[in-house]
């Protein structure tokens, strides 16, 4: 492989992705890209560009000196970005904002393919992106402008990376501005986007993980479901599906697919109204087994509105449950997502 796709996540949320050339160092790359990293001496002696690898393989070499990155750090995962250089494609975060490295969020226009209505629940939204294919990380989110409001809202790819035909899953919201505008939206109709955004994708899969989505939180796991059949990952994966209404369970097929597609992926479906005739009724952390949290050593990926994320990290605490790691991210209606 002659280059490598390198994402830098800032910290505030902005993902940019530069090329980096076979045997070239992230400092350099970054560079070319107009994108000015922290650095001071470049010579791996100050420790000014320190940032943490959190996927990927790579080479750092000898020529830094221990002041400037400790054998503890390194083991760590953190790295100098003037002597890392990458033997795959890396995922950087970086201790610092996109502004304060002199770059930006990425905008793209896309064409409106399909809008398909999900009850009174949620739309399916495909665009079609005008130009090169978006570079994003499985769980990530854009902005969508919405045409003729002078707003955006914030949504997760519920496809794969790399493809120029994208999609979204959104809750209707009555009256809300992009539930309106979607009532009329037609196939040709123009969109502009700005992102990728969030620290909430999908990490190396090194162990069991477990997957809980609150109604469209669904979204992200799709996309990190067909990064996992393409990966042909092996490790068990479990998802939970909760939502309050049976009206509220969609794309359900979609997840049945991946069933079939990726060995060792199991998942379940919860209502929450006490009216409903599901077979499994009450809240996520009721029907969440224990083989699925396997003693701990388990990466638990969770997506869904406040209220969600904050029962389930109670019942975490309460019950003395410590994941390997565990990666949240909470949505409301009208508000960017909020990742941890």
């Amino acid at each position: 492989m002659s280059s490598y796709n390198i994402a830098l996540n800032f910290e505030d949320g902005v993902t940019r992705f530069v090329e980096c050339k076979a045997g070239e160092k992230i400092l350099d790359a970054a560079f070319r890209a107009r994108i000015n990293l922290p650095m001071d001496c470049s010579d791996g002696v100050c420790g000014t560009c320190k940032c943490r690898a959190e996927s990927g393989s790579y080479d750092l070499g000898d020529d830094y000196i221990e002041d400037a990155l400790s054998d503890d750090e390194k083991e760590s995962g953190l790295v100098l970005t003037c002597q890392m250089v990458p033997q795959s494609d890396c995922v950087i975060a970086v201790p610092a904002s996109s502004s304060a490295c002199k770059t930006g969020q990425s905008r793209f226009a896309a064409t409106v393919t399909k809008v398909e209505q999900h009850n009174d629940a949620a739309v399916v939204l495909e665009l079609d992106v005008d130009g090169a294919p978006p570079v994003f990380l499985a769980g990530q989110y854009v902005n969508i402008d919405v045409p003729g409001s002078g707003q955006h809202r914030s949504y997760s790819f519920s496809s794969v990376p790399g493809s120029s035909a994208i999609r979204f899953l959104i809750k209707k919201i009555p009256g809300g501005v992009m539930s309106t505008w979607l009532e009329s939206a037609q196939a040709g109709h123009k969109v502009e986007l700005t992102g990728p955004l969030g620290s909430f994708y999908l990490r190396a899969v090194e162990r069991p993980l477990l997957f809980l989505a609150g109604g469209t939180g669904l979204a992200p796991f799709l996309s990190m479901l067909e990064v996992l059949v393409r990966e042909n990952a092996q490790q068990r994966v479990h998802l939970i599906y909760g939502v309050t209404r049976d009206l509220d369970l969609v794309q359900v097929d979609a997840v049945e697919a991946y069933a079939a597609r990726l060995p060792n992926f199991t998942f379940s479906t919860v209502v929450a109204e006490a009216a409903s005739t599901h077979p499994r009724k009450g809240w996520v952390t009721e029907h969440m087994p224990a083989e699925c949290l396997n003693d701990g050593d388990v990466d638990v990926y969770l997506c869904g509105p406040p209220p969600m994320v904050d029962a389930v990290r109670k019942h975490f605490d309460e019950n003395g449950v410590k994941p390997n790691s565990f990666h949240y991210e909470k949505f409301t209606p009208n508000a960017a997502p909020v990742a941890a």
